[in-house]
């Protein structure tokens, strides 16, 4: 299900992660969404662009998990535009309910509204990257 506000956008895209659902997580942005992943790749731009990595990350998880936690979320929005800020705990879950693993990256969203339906034209996610050994910082407890 499309979200209806921005506010409601960080439920879905954790549901479509959970599901390892790639259309619904795909359907959560604008066909030419410009996106600023903090793995692997300087910019995706689009859904053609992307949708190869998305199915390639959500099948690769097999019988895990991943369940998408936001915190500190901040959100300002006028009638058609909206930016949404937020902290995000990715965790690995096994097919026990057990956590296996977890990181936090952070993260902006340029959400804009057509015809009444909301969607994401732009994301940048990012890591604070250490002065002393320049990587990235994965846990917000390490920072």
């Amino acid at each position: 299900m499309q979200p209806h506000t921005p506010e409601q956008f960080p439920a879905a895209y954790a549901a479509a992660v959970l599901d390892q659902n790639a259309a619904a997580f795909l359907a959560l942005y604008t066909p030419d969404a410009r996106v600023f992943d903090t793995w692997g790749v300087w910019m995706y731009e689009g859904t053609a662009a992307r949708q190869a990595s998305i199915e390639a990350w959500l099948g690769s998880l097999g019988d895990e998990r991943v369940q998408v936690r936001f915190e500190n979320v901040h959100t300002t929005t006028t009638a058609t535009l909206a930016v949404l800020t937020a902290t995000c705990r990715y965790a690995a879950i096994g097919p026990d309910g057990r956590e296996l693993r977890a990181m936090h990256n952070r993260l902006t969203w340029a959400l804009t509204c057509e015809a009444g339906q909301w969607h994401i034209a732009h994301e940048h996610t990012s890591a604070p990257i250490g002065f002393g050994d320049l990587r990235a910082i994965l846990s917000r407890d390490a920072a």
